[in-house]
């Protein structure tokens, strides 16, 4: 090929990575201004100004503030149904519920530390509501997977009242969530291992001594 075409078709390409650069840079700096101002006193002037650009260079890439909080929970959630799929896949054999409780939560719990915008995005008041809409779906998927995870345990319950644990294991971990986020050091890990003793309260009498399908059973000393 000559030159002169190879040198054509370079130039796009370096064009699209340096509007990915800036786009991911705008995404960046919205995070932090939506969780120190929430998404209602957010500005596309307070997201270029923390970004370190014009606001022209700003709407080159998003027309208004709800397009930047879509894209950006939209590149979240789809981070987030990867955790989910990781922390929540059916679990090996002999592998105890508390095991298994404290490694999904520290996932999640993870996650949240690493991007505390999910939180206020996914309960912040007059948030688009293409991002309502995203979390509805965002937990049924978290509904399912837990559910997953249960039927190792509780093979022969019906599937509704797996459905119904699964919803109470996802409301608990959201209340707890807020709690954990409002504390630091050494307080939070406490407040993080009050949140798997709940859990693993409410699942324990649920799951009684049945190992994970497919093991062999061996009591366990319920809980306090």
């Amino acid at each position: 090929m000559p030159v002169n075409q190879e040198k054509e078709k370079e130039q796009p390409r370096r064009r699209q990575a340096r509007g990915e650069r800036r786009i991911a840079q705008l995404l960046e700096a919205a995070a932090s201004v939506f969780c120190s101002t929430g998404y209602a006193a957010a500005s596309t002037n307070a997201i270029a100004r923390e970004a370190g650009v014009s606001p022209g260079t700003l709407y080159q890439f998003f027309p208004n503030k709800e397009a930047i909080a879509i894209e950006l929970s939209e590149r979240l959630m789809r981070e987030m149904r990867e955790t989910y799929g990781e922390a929540l896949a059916p679990v090996a054999p002999a592998t105890p519920l508390e095991e298994a409780v404290a490694a999904a939560v520290d996932r999640f719990i993870d996650f949240n530390f690493r991007h505390p915008v999910v939180f206020t995005l996914m309960h912040g008041p007059d948030v688009p509501g293409r991002i309502a809409e995203q979390h509805d779906a965002l937990h049924a998927a978290l509904v399912t997977r837990i559910e997953v995870l249960l039927t190792s345990y509780l093979p022969d319950t019906p599937a509704a009242d797996l459905t119904r644990t699964a919803h109470v294991c996802v409301a608990m971990y959201k209340a707890g969530l807020e709690l954990v986020l409002a504390r630091e050091g050494a307080e939070r890990d406490a407040y993080v291992q009050e949140l798997k003793n709940v859990l693993l309260r409410y699942l324990e009498p649920l799951v009684g001594d049945c190992p994970p399908v497919g093991t062999s059973s061996t009591p366990r000393t319920p809980a306090p």
